[in-house]
C-alpha cells in the first residue's frame, strides 16, 4: 500500500463507526425540526439547526446538501450559511449531509444535485437557516447579560453588547443557545452587508484534495470489503441466456460469481482478481430486438423522425402561413450525436447489507434516490439505510442514475458482505447512459430589412434532446416543435441537456440569417434582443472583451453565440486559426450573466471547465453504434480536449443583485454554435453536424 492510500485509509478509520462492520463518512444526524428545541450532537457539538453545528473552539461544522464533483458547491452554500451566520470563515468546516427531507432542494424535490439548481435551490433555506441561528445566538448573549436583543450585534463568531463592548464567543453561548427556542421568522441579513457572499474565497475541499485525505467513492476501504466487476451484454437490452462460471471460480481470490438483472458479477478479494476472474467468464447472451442498431439506422429514424409533424412547444402568431407565403425563406438541417460523459472517475458504489440495516458509500448526484432504490432492494425501512455521499470524480449528470448502486446493493445482499462495485473505463463508455442524439429542422422567412418574420423549427429525438431549446429573439412569428423518437440507446442527462444541443441548431441558425443579411453576427443578434436585457449585457461585455470587429489574419475566424440556460446567460466568442482540415483553438472570451455571484472564483473557473468540456464535445465527442452496442472503449478512441489543445480562455463576470442564477450548465450550450461559427468566418464553410470535421 502506497503512502496516498494509507493516507486515505487512516483518514477513513478514523472517521469509522462501528455499525456491524460498516464505515460512515460524517455525522448521524437525528430529524430536527429547525422549530424545536436543539439537540446535541457527539464531540460536543452543538446543533443549532439541521445545518449548523459549532464546538467550544467556536469550530462550525456546516452541512452540505449537495453532492460536490469539482463544481465548487460545497465551499458555495458553507459561504451562503456562514455569511448569515456571521461565522469566523476561519474556523469553517463543511461536510455532506446525510439523506432526509431537511436537506431537500426545493428546486428538486428531493436530495439531489442537477440542472445548475445547487446555489439556486438552496439560496432562501441556507440564508434562513444561518440567519435564525444567529439570531439564537444573538438572544442567547442577550439574556446572558440580561439585556435587550436589539442592542447586540453578532459578528466574526462573537456576540458583543454594543453598550458595555462586552463579547462573547458563540462556543459560550452553546449551553444556553441549547435550552432556547430558534426564531421563527430571521430577519436575513441585507445584500450590502455581506462580508463572505461576491468575494474570492479559497475552496474549501481544495486541501483535501491537494494532500490526498479528499475519499472518492473509489477510495472507500475497509478490513472485509470485497471488490466486484460486472460483466454486462454488449447489445442494448440484451439478456443472459447460459452461462459457465467454472473457469472463474478456479481463479484465485475470486469468492463469488452472481447473476444480477444487469448481468454476472464476479466477486473476490481484490481488484485484479476479480478482473481476471470476469474475464475468463463463458457467457452466452440473447442480443434481443437492438443487435442490428447502427448508427446509420439511428440517423436515418431521427431524418424521417424530422419530417413528421410534431408537438408544439410554441406557437406565437402564424409561423407556418408566413412562410408559405414566399419571400426569401432560408432552411438548415442539424445534427448532433450521442455522447458519453466521461468522468474521470468511472462508476462505482460501496455496499453493506445486514438484516438490521445498510449502509452505502457512493459518489451520487441523487441521495433521496440512492436511499429509496436501497430500500426496494433490501426490503429494508428509509430509517434503517445510511447513505454516505463520497466526493465525485465528476458527475455531468451521469451520476443521477442508480444503476451502479443498484448493482452494489443487491450484490451485497445475494452474498451478506460488503462489496464494492467497480466499473472499468471500457465499462463506464460502453454502459452508461448517454446523452442522445438529435436531428434538427429550421426555416426562416426574411423581410425586407433582413430581419426574421417568420421561424420554424422542428426537433427530433430521445425526451432529454428537446428540452432546453430557447429562441429568445424578437420574432413575431415563432412555431417550435418536438418529436419524439427514441432508437433505444439508453440515454439521460448531460451537462446542460438539451440545451448543449439546441442552442447549436438556434444560434448557427441566427448566424445563418445574419450573413444572409448581409450584417455583423453581433450587430444582427442584438438588433433582435431588445426585450433581453441579459443576452445583451453579455454579448456586450464579451464583444468588448474580444476586440469583436478586429480584423483577423487569413486562415483564422472569429465567431459569436449567446444562450440562456438554468437561469444563467453566457456569450462565447471563440477565435481559431484552422490550416488545412486542422482546426486550432486560439482564443475563448466569455461573459456569464448569472445573477448574484457567491464566489468569483468558483463561477469562472465553472465557465473555463464548461469551455473544455463543451470544445472536447464538439471537435471530438461521438459515441457511435454497431450491431447494438458502442463502438468506443477508451480515451484512445473518445478522446478528451488536451491541455496542449486548450485555447486561452478568459472569463467575465456581469455584476447583479438578483437572485443566483446557474452557473456549471449554463456555459456549455453557447459554445458549440460559437466555434461552428468561427469555422465560417475562417473558411466559408457551414458547419450543420457534430462533432465538427473539416
Amino acid at each position: 500500500m502506497d503512502n496516498l492510500q494509507q493516507v486515505k485509509r487512516r483518514f477513513f478509520l478514523k472517521s469509522a463507526l462501528a455499525t456491524g462492520g460498516g464505515l460512515i463518512l460524517g455525522f448521524h444526524l437525528q430529524a430536527c425540526d429547525r422549530r424545536e428545541k436543539t439537540f446535541q450532537l457527539g464531540d460536543a457539538k452543538v446543533s443549532l439547526n439541521a445545518w449548523i453545528h459549532i464546538d467550544p473552539d467556536d469550530n462550525v461544522t456546516l452541512m452540505t446538501a449537495s453532492s460536490e464533483m469539482g463544481q465548487g458547491t460545497m465551499t458555495a452554500l458553507s459561504m451562503i450559511l456562514a455569511d448569515e451566520l456571521e461565522a469566523d470563515w476561519t474556523k469553517v468546516k463543511a461536510q455532506f449531509a446525510p439523506v432526509h427531507a431537511e436537506f431537500n432542494n426545493p428546486l428538486m424535490g428531493s436530495q439531489a444535485t442537477g440542472g445548475s439548481t445547487a446555489v439556486r435551490g438552496y439560496w432562501e433555506p441556507l440564508r434562513q437557516a444561518g440567519a435564525s441561528a444567529r439570531e439564537l445566538l444573538v438572544a442567547a448573549a442577550a439574556k446572558t447579560w440580561n439585556v435587550p436583543v436589539e442592542t447586540c450585534i453578532a459578528y466574526n463568531s462573537r456576540v458583543t453588547h454594543r453598550q458595555s463592548n462586552r463579547a462573547l464567543r458563540y462556543g459560550e453561548l452553546l449551553a444556553q443557545a441549547a435550552t432556547m427556542r430558534p426564531p421563527a421568522a430571521p430577519r436575513l441579513k441585507d445584500v450590502k452587508d455581506f462580508r463572505l457572499v461576491g468575494k474570492r474565497v479559497h475552496r474549501l475541499d481544495g486541501p483535501a484534495k491537494v494532500n490526498g485525505s479528499a475519499v472518492f467513492g473509489q477510495d472507500v476501504y475497509f478490513p472485509g470489503l470485497l471488490t466486484a466487476v460486472v460483466a454486462r451484454a454488449p447489445v442494448f437490452g440484451g439478456k443472459l441466456r447460459s452461462s459457465d462460471p467454472s473457469k472463474t471460480l478456479a481463479v484465485k481470490g475470486v469468492r463469488h460469481v452472481v447473476a444480477l438483472d444487469s448481468g454476472v458479477a464476479v466477486v473476490a478479494d481484490d481488484y485484479w482478481s476479480a478482473q481476471q476472474g470476469r474475464a475468463a467468464l463463458k457467457l452466452e447472451w440473447d442480443p434481443g430486438k437492438n443487435s442490428t442498431l447502427s448508427s446509420a439506422t439511428i440517423s436515418d429514424r431521427l431524418g424521417a423522425a424530422v419530417s413528421r409533424a410534431g408537438e408544439p412547444m410554441r406557437n406565437d402568431g402564424d409561423a407556418m402561413s408566413v412562410l408559405a407565403g414566399g419571400g426569401r425563406i432560408i432552411e438548415a438541417e442539424y445534427e448532433t450525436p450521442y455522447l458519453a460523459h466521461a468522468c474521470m472517475e468511472p462508476m462505482n458504489c460501496t455496499a453493506h447489507v445486514r438484516s438490521d440495516g445498510c449502509e452505502v458509500w457512493v459518489p451520487t448526484q441523487a441521495q433521496t434516490q440512492a436511499r429509496d432504490r436501497t430500500a426496494e432492494i433490501t426490503g429494508l425501512p428509509a430509517s434503517a439505510i445510511r447513505i454516505n455521499t463520497t466526493f465525485l470524480g465528476g458527475g455531468f449528470g451521469r451520476r443521477l442514475r442508480p444503476d451502479f448502486l443498484i448493482e452494489a446493493v443487491a450484490l451485497s445482499k445475494a452474498i451478506a458482505k460488503p462489496v464494492k462495485v467497480l466499473w472499468t473505463r471500457e465499462d463506464d463508455l460502453r454502459h452508461g447512459f448517454f446523452r442522445p442524439a438529435n436531428r434538427v429542422r429550421v426555416r426562416a422567412a426574411l423581410g425586407a430589412n433582413g430581419q426574421p418574420s417568420a421561424w420554424f423549427q422542428r426537433v427530433a429525438g430521445p425526451k432529454h434532446a428537446l428540452d432546453g431549446l430557447d429562441v429568445a429573439y424578437a420574432i413575431p412569428n415563432v412555431r417550435l416543435e418536438k418529436v419524439e423518437e427514441d432508437p433505444g440507446v439508453p440515454s439521460g442527462p448531460w451537462r446542460s441537456v438539451g440545451s448543449s444541443q439546441n442552442a447549436f441548431s438556434v444560434e448557427c441558425f441566427i448566424d445563418e440569417l445574419a450573413h444572409a443579411a448581409n450584417q455583423d453576427p453581433l450587430n444582427y443578434r442584438l438588433k433582435l434582443l431588445g426585450n433581453s436585457p441579459q443576452h445583451r449585457r453579455t454579448l456586450e461585455l464579451a464583444a468588448k472583451k474580444s476586440n469583436w470587429g478586429q480584423r483577423l489574419a487569413p486562415g483564422r475566424g472569429r465567431g459569436i453565440a449567446v444562450y440562456h440556460a438554468y437561469e444563467g446567460c453566457v456569450t462565447h466568442v471563440v477565435e481559431i486559426t484552422v490550416a488545412g482540415n486542422r482546426i486550432s483553438v486560439d482564443r475563448v472570451v466569455s461573459a456569464i450573466d448569472c445573477g448574484m455571484i457567491i464566489n468569483p472564483d468558483g463561477v469562472v473557473a465553472q465557465v473555463e471547465s464548461a469551455v473544455i468540456f463543451a470544445l472536447t464535445a464538439a471537435l471530438k465527442g461521438e459515441i457511435t453504434i454497431d450491431q447494438g452496442g458502442v463502438t468506443q472503449s477508451n480515451f484512445d478512441n473518445y478522446p478528451l480536449l488536451t491541455m496542449a489543445e486548450t485555447p486561452k480562455i478568459e472569463v467575465h463576470l456581469v455584476p447583479s443583485s438578483e437572485k443566483p442564477g446557474g452557473v456549471g450548465e449554463a456555459g456549455v450550450p453557447p459554445l458549440a454554435p460559437a466555434l461552428a461559427n468561427a469555422v465560417f468566418s475562417a473558411t466559408g464553410r457551414r458547419i450543420r453536424k457534430l462533432p465538427i470535421r473539416l
